[in-house]
């Protein structure tokens, strides 16, 4: 029995921060030394952090990185460190894993797959390497091997899939598997998705399966770069099962999981599997080390099943981490949210008191003061909901009884601070102006949007001013089905610096908040207060009462929308295919009905690309984004689909 003490770690890096990145990186080294690690893998870009952007270009990044694997290289002693950053080489930009040993550097290891789809521009940025390429680079004063690498280390074989090399249908270890291998090390920078973390379970098993030997999965953590959440959930996996697994939205600067790997094992499994393909020579980019990796007789780790999340609970963690991680990167002095009483302005308020929730009991009192020191927060955590939430309830003549409760006993159960504002003076005064200047009086016959409008944009100001000066950050509440037809204001309930629930569409929002009032989570605390918020029809409350105004009534039912809205945007559907699916999945409604659905559909979408290029940065929580930045592209000027609506049937 030959057994390997092997690690993958989840760090939570921020971009082009350099002391902050190499500091997080050398606790996990030497929290990894006290385990008795003998091999170690880090995150991909670990050293830059991966939404460095544009950034990547700069030779400064390169040379900052290099200066940091020089700290990381002398950390390694007596154990092999994978760790991410970006190399140049015959000036093209390459992403790549180095790999040190015992305090030597041994190679670059080239990703040769790049993810270039949805939110990712890693081909704007990085070159592919071309599989079975070796060529000599000089890093840290001496000349190294990089490219497509493989590594002996006292006789233990292993190599490397970089993130989306192990999406990929030709994976690197398939190759590299022919040759005998003891490990593949998968340095990733994997988003955050809704059931991603499955997909990921999937190929690490699979991939440690059909290698015949373990499989070390590591992956960057919290709200590294502003829109994009890392779920981290770290997994080691030998041959075929899961053996160990890591805490996922972790509000820890990193998580550590560990396992014993009985290599002998998994050689013997190769040596009987008959359908193994074989190399009989060395790889072309073997790298030999003769420094003995340390090893024990400790029994291998068992199998362990990782526990399955909701998608609620999944929702809660993701936009809980954000939201704590965006105010404390970016110094902000809490959040400031114009709490109407509705479903949309609700989510965000309790997602605030959900992201202190959970970052108490993961790292106390103390752990988040110290996060927060900034701040100067009081003695009593009991007080720090009211010094990180503020909500305003901006009361116009239309608004109803019924939300102005809902938002007063929602702020009050979350503890945060609660202002009430009456706006009809600052209403009553733009209308007035803006009908002195026509020469005539605007009414709701002729100017029905604009005296829409004026009352959601006149909250803006003041809200503003507020957030200004508590140094805060103030939230924008719209969520994407407004997002994708333009049912917003823009400079009204848009305006903020951030929009946390503008990835997520309006129905699964609504189960969300029912979800959160009666159900909850071992983590997540019910909030009963919801009651009132679950109990309304969303509605604007921006015409008088008796015209009886809906969001619904104003659109389309959100489920019909939101179906719509996959079928045109996801699945890239012209309106004709749009309506037919419609028809056979909402056969409650007249095929009329949804023809007309379809069109305002399709005319809204058009027209409203510009609301889109606007929207403040939203969290991506799934693969059907409408973030211009960094999913959904669509042109600002369009025929708009008119000669496709003219040819429905």
């Amino acid at each position: 029995m030959k057994t390997i003490h092997v690690a993958a770690a989840s760090v939570n890096q921020i971009p082009l921060d350099w002391e902050g990145n190499l500091s997080r990186i050398l606790k996990v080294i030497e929290e990894a030394r006290g385990l008795g690690v003998s091999m170690l893998c880090l995150p991909e870009l670990a050293l830059t952090g991966y939404g460095c952007e544009d950034a990547f270009m700069m030779p400064n990044t390169v040379e900052r990185a290099e200066q940091m694997l020089g700290a990381v290289k002398a950390a390694s002693e007596g154990m092999v460190i994978a760790v991410g950053l970006p190399w140049r080489h015959h000036h093209t930009m390459f992403n790549v894993a180095a790999v040190l040993a015992n305090g030597e550097l041994l190679g670059l290891v080239g990703k040769q797959h790049l993810a270039g789809d949805g939110l990712h521009y890693e081909p704007r940025w990085f070159s592919e390497w071309p599989r079975n390429e070796v060529v000599v680079t000089t890093c840290l004063g001496q000349e190294v091997l990089l490219g497509d690498l493989m590594f002996e280390v006292g006789g233990i074989r292993f190599g490397f899939e970089i993130c989306e090399d192990a999406w990929s249908a030709d994976r690197p270890g398939s190759a590299l598997s022919a040759y005998g291998l003891d490990f593949v090390l998968n340095p990733s920078a994997s988003h955050f998705a809704f059931g991603k973390q499955r997909l990921r379970e999937r190929f690490v098993n699979e991939g440690a399966r059909a290698y015949g030997c373990a499989y070390i999965y590591a992956n960057l953590l919290g709200n590294e770069s502003g829109r994009v959440v890392f779920d981290g959930g770290p997994m080691i996996s030998n041959a075929g099962d899961l053996v160990s697994y890591g805490d996922r939205f972790s509000f820890k600067d990193h998580t550590l999981i560990t396992a014993n790997v009985d290599v002998e094992v998994n050689r013997t499994k190769q040596v009987a599997t008959a359908s193994r393909r074989v190399e009989v020579s060395d790889h072309v980019g073997l790298v030999q080390s003769y420094w003995e990796l340390p090893a024990d007789h400790k029994a291998p780790s068992p199998h362990v099943d990782r526990p399955e999340w909701s998608k609620e609970e999944e929702f809660a963690h993701a936009i809980g981490l954000a939201l704590f991680d965006y105010m404390r990167k970016s110094y902000s002095r809490g959040f400031v949210v114009s709490l109407s009483g509705g479903a949309d302005s609700s989510a965000v308020s309790c997602l605030v008191k959900i992201a202190l929730d959970l970052a108490l009991s993961e790292l106390g009192e103390n752990g988040v003061r110290e996060r927060l020191q900034y701040m100067q927060l009081s003695e009593s955590s009991a007080d720090w909901m009211k010094a990180l939430l503020v909500c305003v309830y901006q009361a116009s003549k239309h608004s109803g009884d019924a939300t102005e409760q809902s938002a007063e006993e929602l702020a009050k159960y979350l503890g945060a601070e609660y202002q009430i504002w009456e706006i009809a003076d600052l209403v009553e005064g733009y209308t007035s102006m803006v009908s002195k200047g026509l020469g005539r009086e605007l009414t709701w016959e002729t100017d029905d949007v604009p005296l829409q409008n004026i009352q959601a944009r006149v909250r803006a100001p003041g809200i503003w001013m507020l957030a200004n000066v508590r140094s805060a950050l103030l939230l924008a509440t719209s969520n994407r089905s407004e997002a994708a037809v333009g049912y917003a204001t823009m400079d009204g309930d848009t305006c903020g610096g951030l929009s946390p629930v503008a990835g997520i569409d309006k129905a699964f929002l609504r189960e969300w908040l029912v979800w959160l009032e009666t159900v909850g989570s071992e983590r997540i605390q019910q909030v009963p207060a919801l009651n009132y918020v679950n109990n309304l029809q969303p509605t604007a409350e921006l015409r008088p009462a008796d015209h009886g105004q809906t969001d619904e009534g104003d659109l389309m039912p959100y489920p019909v929308l939101d179906a719509i809205e996959r079928a045109a945007i996801r699945d890239k559907r012209a309106p004709q295919d749009v309506l037919t699916l419609m028809g056979d999945r909402f056969d409650q409604y007249e095929h009329e009905q949804l023809k007309q659905w379809v069109i305002k559909f399709f005319r809204l979408w058009s027209r409203n690309q510009w609301k889109r290029e606007r929207y403040a940065p939203s969290f991506h929580v799934d693969d059907e984004n409408l973030d211009p930045k960094t999913w959904c592209r669509f042109p600002i000027l369009s025929g708009g689909f008119q000669k496709e609506l003219s040819e429905l049937q």
